[in-house]
């Protein structure tokens, strides 16, 4: 069945629109309700609400090349400001559930590669470069074209993929799963717990969690999701009153003794353009901003099919509502981002949460942007959700996602071998790029292997190419004598 037939076949499906706001983002007709698109807001922001808390500790505690470092608070409002305005223009322009904020992996470049070369305000100057170059790559059409490029099996393991991807996210984020320390003596990677077992209050929180969520989806309960997040936090709150919890992580359940803070725009504005070239020299600017573009490039790919193919927005070619505008905006929300000293902006895998709550459309945006608007205010009380009540949302939502997975050729080798890297990669990796990355090199090589390098689109060459560049971005540096 195609992702058309899906939203065709939803209850509501090809129903008059009952007003102007339903006809504006097309509710009724995608087979949503305002009910779901609010559920859905609403998951959307409280399973990445962790930037808010995240993106200024990783800003704030890293120092540019003259010895200066970000003021936290201003991060705070930044990071805030960004996520809310361009979530809420890429709901009303792109009329898709897809949230923006500061892009983990980006922030920790700007933070720990690129600003011990340069001043804040040059490595900000960076990231407004780069999001205007990958504006004018929208305008062109070749980014779109790139995305239309993709073969539609591998679409769908970009889509599984995230999946698994995000259910990691939620596993590692929650303390159920946690890297072994490099002095443990052995060659096990990643292991259950903090020490190899299940043990303090925050986990078994995440683990109530996952079978709370599970249960009600199970049995089709309206707002699934955004019930045990709510529901969980409760337990967290009430769980820290009681006892003395030391390992909530970034946030902890507790009811703040001030609700209302003033947001702090100083970091505003604050971004040189052209300062980076004179600090680190031409060469070393170009391999950061290549590096920055693809990463951004893909990963938003990766995001808009993803969260598009679980939300049933594909058609039946595979492409995604409305995609020029979807692109044009992301992109701009990497130059606010930069403008902003927020570090570059993008879409949020986290959408799929939403998603998964019912939302088909922009209006869940709205939602999610004020909410974030309300942060700019009221962080205190809004940033009281921990992670492990957060991240069952993303467990689930990776269950959901890979579902997809039946959807592949798996008896064709040229499909079967580049979904399976697509799919593996990117959760061992932690990265969407990385995932894209190997599945589109591998399928240009078995297509040739074949004697069918014919049936390559010339654009996936062209991705490939510049993906073993991106690969071998480590030894191209050490050749070219750049740090």
């Amino acid at each position: 069945m195609s992702e058309t037939q899906k939203v065709a076949d939803r209850p509501g499906a090809g129903r008059p629109a009952p007003n102007s706001v339903d006809r504006f983002f097309r509710i009724t007709d995608r087979g949503s309700t305002f009910g779901r698109e609010v559920r859905g807001g609403f998951a959307t922001f409280f399973t990445m609400a962790y930037i808010l808390v995240l993106n200024p500790l990783i800003l704030g505690n890293a120092e540019d090349k003259f010895g200066q470092r970000l003021d936290s608070v201003q991060l705070v409002t930044a990071t805030a400001l960004v996520a809310a305005v361009m979530t809420i223009v890429m709901g009303v322009g792109g009329n898709l559930p897809l949230a923006l904020a500061a892009g983990l992996g980006l922030n920790a470049v700007v933070a720990f590669q690129i600003a011990p070369l340069m001043s804040w305000d040059d490595a900000m100057g960076l990231i407004v470069l780069e999001g205007l170059l990958i504006c004018v790559l929208v305008v062109t059409g070749l980014r779109e074209a790139v995305m239309h490029a993709i073969p539609q099996p591998l679409k769908q393991a970009i889509s599984v993929g995230i999946g698994l991807f995000i259910a990691f996210i939620g596993f590692v984020d929650a303390g159920f799963v946690s890297r072994v320390p490099d002095a443990a003596g052995t060659t096990v990677p990643v292991q259950l717990g903090g020490t190899g077992t299940l043990a303090g209050w925050p986990v078994l929180v995440f683990c109530l969690g996952v079978l709370l969520t599970v249960g009600l989806l199970a049995r089709k309960v309206r707002g699934a999701i955004l019930i045990s997040i709510v529901v969980m936090t409760i337990v967290a709150v009430v769980i820290d009153g009681l006892a003395d919890v030391r390992s909530w992580g970034l946030t902890t359940p507790e009811v703040p003794d001030d609700v209302v803070a003033s947001p702090d725009f100083g970091l505003l504005g604050d971004f040189s353009l052209v300062g980076a070239f004179g600090e680190a020299g031409v060469i070393t600017v170009v391999l950061l901003v290549f590096t920055l573009i693809l990463s951004d490039f893909f990963d938003t790919m990766g995001t808009v099919v993803g969260v598009s193919a679980e939300a049933g927005l594909l058609d039946e070619e595979g492409k995604v509502p409305g995609l020029g505008r979807v692109l044009l905006i992301d992109g701009a929300a990497a130059v606010a981002g930069g403008a902003s000293s927020a570090s570059s902006a993008t879409s949020y895998i986290e959408s799929a949460a939403g998603v998964g709550e019912g939302a088909r459309t922009g209006f869940a945006n709205l939602v999610t942007g004020g909410l974030f608007a309300c942060a700019l205010f009221l962080t205190p009380l809004l940033t009281i959700v921990p992670m492990q009540a957060a991240a069952p949302a993303l467990v689930a939502v990776g269950f959901l996602m890979m579902t997809q997975v039946k959807q592949v050729d798996w008896d064709r080798f040229e499909i079967a071998v580049p979904a399976f890297l697509t799919i593996a990669v990117m959760p061992f990796t932690y990265s969407i790029t990385n995932g894209i990355g190997a599945g589109f090199v591998s399928y240009v090589v078995i297509k040739t292997v074949l004697g069918r390098a014919k049936e390559v689109h010339w654009l996936l060459w062209g991705a490939s190419a510049l993906f073993l560049l991106y690969f071998a971005i480590a030894p191209l540096k050490q050749l070219l004598g750049v740090n």
